[in-house]
């Protein structure tokens, strides 16, 4: 088992919408933090199959069963941007040409975010993830150096990562079964899985923090990430 204390300013978890409005999930999603473990172990997840136009997850990648946990709630924030993007159609061609092959479409949009992060994650399943993870930490050489870590948002980038010897108490992020009801106001979808070729299969189920702190971590707070998620 692997206990993990991480701190930030700020973080942005995005969830999968168009607009001018631009939400972020309340928390770090499980999709999420699997891809900050896999950063700090030094394991590519990236997979270009020569087919699609977007970056699949590697088949290969491990999986764990993580558990989220904020150790306090973090506040949700806004503010507006310029959303720079290639239009679909014909929308701003006008501009295509003096942009010189840069995003030639511009238009201000809402983002929210989130100050405050003060979390918890927990891992289990995998030992030799575990091991590489924590060497990951222990700033030991692996066969690929994967940047600096970020919190959804490479603007985002924590003030602490370190691991601890036991759980800290946490409002952790449990899932809401099929016929179970919860807190209609703390309801969330968080991405536990996200295939980038067909978003059906995403998986994003409901997840709300529990009532109170605490350092028991909830049977219902597991999560299991990694490749072929969609298929457990």
């Amino acid at each position: 088992m692997l206990y993990l204390h991480i701190k930030a300013p700020f973080a942005a978890f995005r969830t999968f919408t168009a607009g001018s409005f631009r939400p972020t999930a309340p928390f770090i999603t499980p999709s999420a933090a699997y891809g900050l473990l896999m950063n700090i172990a030094g394991i590519e997840t990236r997979r270009d199959d020569g087919k699609s136009v977007m970056t699949m997850l590697a088949d290969d990648t491990p999986s764990l069963d993580v558990a989220i946990g904020a150790v306090s709630l973090p506040e949700r924030q806004s503010m507006y941007q310029q959303l720079h993007n290639y239009p679909v159609g014909v929308s701003a061609k006008e501009r295509e040409e003096s942009c010189m092959g840069g995003k030639y479409n511009i238009q201000p949009v809402r983002r929210e975010f989130l100050s405050g992060i003060d979390g918890c994650i927990a891992v289990r399943g995998n030992d030799e993830a575990e091991s590489n993870i924590r060497a990951g930490l222990n700033g030991a050489d692996s066969e690929r150096r994967y940047g600096i870590p970020f919190l959804g948002d490479n603007a985002f980038m924590p003030d602490v990562i370190r691991e601890v010897d036991r759980p800290i108490p946490a409002y952790w992020y449990v899932r809401l079964f099929r016929g179970d009801t919860g807190p209609k106001d703390k309801l969330s979808r968080l991405t536990v899985f996200i295939d980038r070729a067909d978003m059906s299969l995403t998986v994003a189920p409901l997840f709300f923090p529990v009532e109170a702190a605490t350092a028991e971590i909830p049977t219902e707070a597991w999560n299991k990430v990694g490749p072929r998620t969609h298929a457990n």
